[in-house]
């Protein structure tokens, strides 16, 4: 049980002037956060009580699945990190520092080499396996743009746990077990979420999913069907078609001055966007220049782009396009003697290109007839596109949690390997799970908050019950609320009492902005009356008319087990 009065909770009538997201001006106002520098936030008390609250509840589901919790060190040797291979493609994120002997180090991001180097120390036989480890622990990433309060940090905790198994077919059961313990930690936190098909990325491995929770604040963009989930940043879908025109016998020259865009030159040659071929040169890793061709009308996706061309790539510099294909701006692939990538949307019929000539394009240009090509899905999915007949929408989230099969990706450089019942040696077959407790409370704030403050879902309010005592210190009304406040106490509620000096105003502004699942108010009013004004959190037109004071705690507990 907590008193107001004593607890640190400096609550703000205004948002920070730089707050844009929700999540951030609630969670500030609210007394929850506060920023230390770009990126780096304290969890005051309130804000403490929630973000452990999801801390409770994924422990409790990954130990149902058998996970074994410890605790590994953020501050690791860079060494572990070039084994893997990530010291260099982490790039800038990873924070990497010097110690006093001059040894190179780094501040780790997530923890998978720390862990497969004790698998592979421990580890020996068969019979050692499966293994479930996870932790919670502080993550450090040098974030280039920190924002939204702590929904993009540099510093934060999370839950990463970490299967070891024996094959594919082991992974497969662990990944499983994890897709399992996240429904339901998810369902649990009270969120709207779903799963959906993500990439890789500079995890590795074989396959991945995210959970997303839908809101406005959200950097990423799922899209959505019956039946379909997946990041924009892997979703396939057919596109919308585009009335094109036949080709011409052979390509016709056009003259167009200035027109560098493909809206100019859509507006200039009076056709539509996806008539035309969009250039976009980039330099592959391995592989030198590549021109990447999409639809005018779309968007070239660079995490697709990136498994396409199955390297790493950098957009191409002015003079190395001038030097190779011609003038940027009025690029085309017609006699561009550079590999040519077409995306899979572009259909037959007579395109709109570059004529690598500065002020000119060309009409007419059928792929396959007018220049050799590749094929690869490189554009980003757009609403309206389809899958299975129906049309995908597409709408911003918050990624809070993340599944990976990592396979050998990290067994295999560390030497984390196992004998068989034969004595055969092979290597373990790794899996990768994170959940982040403070996206989840974000989240929990974007998706439920309304114009008075916060909403907590029940699971995750830093206390169940706000009991707010009105009158003067000494008046009957301040010893009802007291013992109303004992009694719940008893029964195991936690239960915040506001006996602050303060007015009823400032009481009720302060309780709406926490957010409590259940507000009950004791007064003049409601003494007389036998009873204490209730009022659930959510919503401001759902009020109680009250629960008689005589035997509160259990009616009350009876209405808060009813709360979603």
């Amino acid at each position: 049980m907590t008193r107001l009065a004593d607890l640190l909770l400096p609550t703000e009538r205004q948002p920070p002037a730089d707050a844009e997201a929700l999540s951030h001006k609630l969670m500030v106002r609210a007394g929850l956060i506060r920023q230390v520098g770009a990126g780096l936030w304290t969890w005051l008390p309130a804000g403490w009580r929630v973000h452990q609250n999801v801390v409770r509840i994924v422990r409790e589901e990954i130990d149902a699945i058998g996970g074994q919790e410890m605790l590994m060190p953020v501050l690791q040797p860079a060494e572990l990190w070039r084994r893997s291979g990530r010291y260099e493609t982490m790039g800038q994120e990873l924070f990497k520092l010097t110690d006093r002997r001059r040894a190179e180090m780094v501040l780790a991001m997530t923890h998978e080499e720390c862990v497969t180097m004790h698998v592979a120390q421990i580890v020996r036989s068969y019979r050692d396996l499966p293994l479930i480890l996870y932790h919670f622990q502080v993550k450090e990433r040098d974030e280039p743009r920190p924002r939204a309060g702590v929904l993009r940090t540099r510093e934060f905790v999370m839950k990463d746990s970490y299967t070891f198994d024996r094959d594919a077919e082991g992974l497969q059961a662990s990944y499983e077990k994890h897709i399992t313990a996240y429904d339901r930690i998810f369902e649990r936190c009270g969120l709207e979420w779903y799963r959906v098909e993500s990439d890789v990325g500079a995890m590795g491995g074989h396959g991945a999913h995210e959970y997303m929770a839908p809101c406005p604040a959200g950097e990423n963009e799922v899209a959505l069907a019956p039946g379909f989930a997946a990041n924009v940043e892997v979703a396939s879908a057919l596109a919308r078609p585009v009335d094109l025109p036949a080709p011409l016998e052979r390509p016709e020259r056009a003259h167009t001055p200035g027109a560098s865009t493909i809206d100019a030159v859509a507006g200039a040659l009076g056709v539509p966007a996806g008539v035309m071929l969009k250039a976009f040169p980039v330099v592959a890793d391995g592989r030198g220049l590549v021109l990447v061709l999409v639809r005018g009308d779309h968007r070239v996706n660079e995490i697709k782009l990136a498994n396409a061309l199955g390297t790493r790539f950098r957009p191409a510099q002015d003079d190395e396009v001038r030097e190779h294909i011609g003038p940027p701006g009025f690029i085309g692939p017609v006699g561009a003697d550079v590999p040519v990538l077409l995306d899979e949307a572009v259909s037959d019929g007579g395109y709109v290109v570059g004529a690598n000539e500065p002020d000119h394009h060309l009409r007419g240009v059928q792929p396959g007839r007018d220049f050799v090509f590749e094929r690869g899905d490189v554009r980003s999915v757009e609403a309206g596109d389809t899958v299975g007949g129906h049309p995908i929408t597409v709408e911003p989230a918050i990624e809070v949690g993340n599944i990976f099969q990592l396979g050998t990706f990290y067994s295999d450089p560390l030497e984390a390997t196992y004998l068989d019942e034969h004595g055969k040696e092979h290597s373990i077959w790794m899996g990768s799970y994170g959940i982040g407790p403070a996206r989840i409370a974000a989240a929990a704030v974007e998706q439920f908050a309304d114009e008075q403050g916060i909403a907590w879902p029940r699971a995750l309010a830093p206390w169940d019950v706000e009991v707010v005592a009105l009158g003067k210190e000494g008046t009957q009304e301040r010893a009802a609320a007291q013992r109303l406040y004992e009694e719940l106490g008893t029964i195991g509620l936690d239960v915040l009492l506001d006996d602050r000096d303060a007015g009823p105003g400032e009481k009720f502004a302060d309780a709406e902005l926490l957010g409590c699942p259940l507000r009950l108010t004791v007064g003049r009013r409601s003494l007389e009356a036998g009873a204490a004004e209730v009022q659930r959190r959510r919503g401001r037109e759902d009020v109680e008319a009250g629960v008689p004071l005589q035997g509160a705690a259990e009616a009350v507990a009876e209405l808060w087990r009813s709360l979603p």
